[in-house]
């Protein structure tokens, strides 16, 4: 069975949105990829007063300065074809209130012929969450189970009901829009809570792609705690990937996996072949120039990555 290719969406500031999205889009569906996916940062601290993901040291990237909002930017995809599936990895559940993101994504599903993918993640960033989570950080967590039931609820049948939320209370109601079907919902799952979390009450996985070993291992370790859980739905997997692109090969000792030209990109992704995932999300937007650039290296990589067999 051919491994799954999705390509990130062009969000950030170097990118005319109205333009190229659909733009891209478009062009994305032409090649053949299999869906579109965005990602979320709500704003860019500065000064930066916690490091990146929260490791000492780490820089924001300025790439993160003025990310588009992802449902938008999905709409935006939507309304430019007809078969690419619409995916968020991730966006950021807490920043969200439950209900109105699970009509959100019921609408643009519906809307969308039933395309939806909803990625969703806890996030890391103080600053986001003072910003606008509607709940503490430490609470994150709790957040995220009422965001996947309230999902589930305001998704299923008249009369939708959720009294006992921190955050939502629906005493007895009508809500539509309704997906066109259930839309599958995934979660990272990188802490053994989370991973219980997924098991339990989500349909699948997007990790990124930290190596191919570690990978491996984690995805092991998820179909075990599956089978101790009992779980009999099979795990849909989207793995996310970030190239360091750039046109000519990098040459020193220094190179970071998926970083150089394409060559190099598709000669890393297909260390990841064997692990036997369902889908990889290439994300090609943070060093191409413009929309142009972009579409031409993506192009290239499904090639590529196809006549290599992955």
């Amino acid at each position: 069975m051919t491994t799954r290719l999705g390509l990130g969406l062009p969000q950030n500031r170097q990118y005319d949105l109205g333009k190229d999205v659909p733009d891209v889009a478009r062009a994305a569906e032409a090649i053949g990829y299999d869906s579109l996916w965005v990602y979320e940062r709500a704003l860019f601290p500065e000064p930066q007063t916690q490091p990146l993901y929260g490791i000492p040291g780490l820089p924001w990237p300025d790439a993160y300065r003025g990310v588009a909002e992802p449902l938008v930017t999905l709409t935006l995809a939507a309304a430019a074809t007809e078969r690419a599936e619409l995916g968020t990895a991730v966006l950021v559940a807490p920043l969200h209130i439950p209900f109105r993101l699970a009509k959100s994504l019921a609408t643009l599903d519906t809307a969308s012929g039933g395309r939806v993918i909803a990625g969703l993640g806890t996030g890391w960033s103080l600053d986001e969450y003072a910003a606008s989570a509607i709940r503490p950080f430490e609470e994150r967590g709790k957040v995220m189970d009422e965001v996947i039931e309230v999902c589930r609820a305001v998704w299923g049948p008249d009369p939708v009901m959720y009294e006992d939320g921190r955050i939502t209370k629906i005493a007895s109601a009508v809500v539509g829009p309704k997906p066109a079907r259930p839309i599958p919902i995934l979660l990272p799952g990188n802490t053994p809570r989370a991973m219980r979390r997924l098991v339990d009450h989500a349909d699948g996985w997007v990790p990124g792609a930290d190596g191919a070993g570690q990978l491996a291992a984690q995805w092991r370790q998820l179909q075990d705690l599956a089978a101790e859980r009992n779980r009999t739905e099979p795990l849909r997997t989207v793995v996310r990937v970030n190239p360091i692109y750039s046109a000519k090969p990098h040459g020193g000792q220094d190179r970071q996996p998926f970083q150089g030209n394409v060559e190099q990109i598709v000669t890393d992704l297909m260390e990841y072949a064997e692990i036997g995932l369902d889908e990889y999300l290439i994300d090609l937007q943070w060093f191409t120039r413009d929309a142009q650039e972009l579409k031409a290296v993506a192009a290239e990589v499904y090639s590529t990555a196809r006549a290599a067999g992955f």
